[in-house]
């Protein structure tokens, strides 16, 4: 049985502090819906109703075009230990890019990565919670450290040219790139 809050209670934000991993879903209007697994130390609860992530660069930019295209999101936690649960944040969300207004105020919360992209700052508009009882049970080995060793290791130069030139998603849809290199923090 699922319940629904219009904000995270205490209870919720500890649960999500303990989890090593999260869901981000998003969708615009036409083109895929993207679902992306996210995991280091990227996800901050900065009150009841708001949230941010850090944003590594990767393969795509979905969650930027989606989130510019249509706004909407859906963050899942799941507990792979016991009690079984499912928490899920639904709200609307922005990218926040080091050139813009607000990032200072984000980027505060956050150890900045190497390869840091951008933030993005979420609404969290409604939360729910379910069973969680077929999810099965599961231990973290260690995280994977693969993205940020690539992008410490990264020239400069040569990865504000590669990021400059990426500003569409796979469906077309705009996004915007950074205008700074992070490497070694």
């Amino acid at each position: 049985m699922a319940d629904f809050f219009d904000s995270m209670t205490d209870k919720h934000i500890a649960f999500i502090e303990k989890q090593p991993m999260f869901f981000v879903a998003t969708a615009a209007a036409d083109g895929r819906i993207n679902l992306s697994p996210k995991g280091y130390d990227s996800f901050e609860v900065l009150d009841a109703n708001r949230v941010a992530y850090l944003d590594l660069g990767g393969s795509g930019n979905e969650t930027h075009a989606h989130l510019v295209a249509d706004g909407r999101i859906t963050i899942m936690f799941n507990n792979f230990a016991n009690p079984a649960l499912i928490l899920r944040l639904y709200g609307t969300g922005k990218p926040v890019l080091p050139q813009d207004e607000g990032w200072d105020e984000l980027a505060a919360h956050f150890d900045i990565l190497p390869g840091t992209r951008q933030i993005f700052d979420i609404s969290v508009d409604n939360v729910q919670t379910s069973c969680g009882w077929g999810v099965p049970h599961m231990e973290l080995k260690a995280e994977r450290e693969t993205l940020v060793r690539y992008h410490r290791q990264s020239d400069p130069e040569a990865w504000m040219e590669k990021t400059a030139g990426r500003v569409k998603s796979i469906d077309g849809l705009p996004t915007r790139a950074t205008d700074r290199y992070f490497g070694e923090p």
